[in-house]
């Protein structure tokens, strides 16, 4: 069983930056694929970026260029960087993790795994 952690979220002004993370104390997250999503209110869950095992990163078309998706195997952390935030960002971010020894995946059907999530607000 993998239990996930997330933090790091909180209030932000638009155009500002947050890193989200999400941690697993046990098994390590370093052989597992792990995804972000987020649903934002009245909206579905949406898919955020993805990092595979051993590696390899998913992003859709509207993250690029604002979010990236980094793993820590030191720490067991893999994070979610997400800069020039805006309102429409504002969602419940959710990290999930997939495996163990699998790529990463846009589809949240396809993960084992979730953590809480954390609220991400973006302010105007």
């Amino acid at each position: 069983q993998v239990q996930l952690v997330e933090s790091g979220g909180g209030l932000v002004q638009a155009g500002g930056s947050l890193r989200l993370s999400c941690e697993s104390s046990e098994p390590s997250l370093n052989n597992y694929a792990v995804g972000w999503f987020r649903q934002g209110p009245g909206k579905e869950r949406e898919f955020v970026a993805s990092i595979g095992w051993p590696g390899g990163t998913i992003l859709p078309d509207p993250a690029k260029g604002r979010f990236s998706i980094s793993r820590d195997n030191a720490k067991n952390t893999v994070y979610l960087h997400m800069n020039s935030l805006s309102t429409e960002d504002t969602a419940v971010y959710y990290c999930a993790a997939r495996g163990p020894r699998l790529g990463g995946s846009f589809h949240p059907n396809d993960y084992h795994y979730w953590g809480q999530g954390t609220q991400v607000t973006v302010s105007s």
